[in-house]
C-alpha cells in the first residue's frame, strides 16, 4: 500500500512539474508576442516614459492604426500581392510536389533510384544568388510577380517526406483499383490523396507559410513598389522611417506622428493576423501530418 501512495505521489509530482515548464514555455512564447501587439496601441509620450517593453498601456493610442488606414491603398495593394503568392505559389507548389512524390514513388520506375539521388542533390548545392538573378533574368521574370513563385516552385525535402508516406500506403488497396480497371491517375486521386489528407494539409501550411513570410527573393527580382508583398512593406517600415512614406499617407488624418515602434508594432500585427487565423483550422490535420511514421500500425 506503500509503495502504492509513493507511485501515485511520483505521477502527481511529475504532472505538476510538467504543467509549470508548459505553463513557463508558452509564456516565454505568449509574452513577446502580447507586448508587440500592446506597443502598436502607445503613444509617443508613453514610449518616451516607459521604454519599448509594454505590456498593459496607460492608455490605449489608435494613432499609429489611423496613420496605416490613411495608407490603406498600398496596404491593401501589398495584402493583393501577397495573396496571390501564396495562393498561387502553394497550389502550384503542392501540384508539382504531389506528382513528383507520387512519380517516385511507384515501385516499378526505371531509373528511380538514380532520380531520387539527383534530387537530393539539389537539397546540398545550389547555383546560387547571382545565376538565379541571371536564370530569372533571362526567363523574362525578372520585375513579375511569377519571379516569387516559379524559382521555387517545389521542396526537395517536403517531396520527399510526401514520397516516403505514399511508399507506406499498402499496395494491396492500388493493386484492388487496378482490378478494377483504374490508371495511375485514378488511384491517385482516388485511393492515394484521400488517405494523405493529414500530410497534403501539413505540407500545404508550410508552404503557405513560407509564402507569406517571404520577402528576399521579391526585394531581389521585383522593384516596382506596386508588385511587392506585405512582407516588403513592413521590411522598408522597420528598416528605415523613410519606409513609411511608401505608404503615401494622409497626415490630416492624424493630430501627431505616431512612435516609430508603436508604427512597427502595428504594421507587424496587420500583416501577421491572418496566417494566425488560419492556423486553427488545420491544426488537426497539421498534428496528424507531422505524427505520420512515427506510429506504426
Amino acid at each position: 500500500m506503500k509503495r502504492n501512495k509513493k507511485y501515485i505521489s511520483g505521477e502527481n509530482v511529475f504532472q505538476v512539474v510538467d504543467v509549470l515548464l508548459l505553463t513557463l514555455v508558452s509564456l516565454i512564447i505568449i509574452i513577446p508576442v502580447f507586448s508587440v501587439v500592446m506597443t502598436s496601441f502607445v503613444s509617443q509620450s508613453e514610449i518616451a516614459r516607459r521604454g519599448s517593453f509594454i505590456l498593459i498601456p496607460e492608455k490605449f493610442d489608435f494613432t499609429a492604426f489611423r496613420m496605416l488606414w490613411s495608407g490603406r491603398k498600398s496596404i491593401i495593394r501589398a495584402y493583393s500581392n501577397t495573396m496571390y503568392r501564396v495562393l498561387l505559389g502553394t497550389s502550384l507548389q503542392m501540384l508539382m510536389t504531389i506528382s513528383f512524390a507520387y512519380g517516385l514513388s511507384r515501385r516499378n520506375l526505371k531509373g528511380r533510384s538514380l532520380i531520387t539521388k539527383y534530387v537530393v542533390v539539389t537539397m546540398l548545392f545550389s547555383g546560387g544568388m547571382i545565376p538565379g538573378f541571371l536564370l530569372v533574368q533571362l526567363l523574362g521574370l525578372y520585375n513579375t510577380r511569377l519571379s516569387m513563385i516559379l524559382p521555387g516552385l517545389m521542396s526537395t525535402w517536403n517531396m520527399l517526406v510526401m514520397r516516403n508516406f505514399f511508399m507506406a500506403i499498402p499496395s494491396s488497396l492500388e493493386e484492388a483499383a487496378i482490378i478494377d480497371g483504374a490508371n495511375d491517375v485514378q488511384i491517385l486521386t482516388k485511393v492515394v490523396l484521400p488517405l494523405s489528407k493529414a500530410t497534403i494539409a501539413t505540407i500545404a501550411l508550410f508552404y503557405a507559410v513560407g509564402h507569406w513570410n517571404a520577402w528576399f527573393d521579391a526585394m531581389l527580382y521585383i522593384n516596382d513598389v506596386s508588385k511587392m508583398p506585405m512582407q516588403n512593406l513592413l521590411r522598408n517600415i522597420i528598416t528605415a522611417t523613410s519606409g513609411i512614406s511608401d505608404l503615401e499617407m494622409d497626415m490630416t488624418l492624424v493630430e501627431t506622428t505616431p512612435p516609430t515602434i508603436a508604427m512597427q508594432s502595428a504594421v507587424i500585427v496587420i500583416s501577421t493576423l491572418p496566417i494566425i487565423c488560419v492556423y486553427p483550422f488545420v491544426q488537426k490535420y497539421f498534428v496528424k501530418g507531422v505524427m505520420v511514421g512515427s506510429i506504426k500500425g
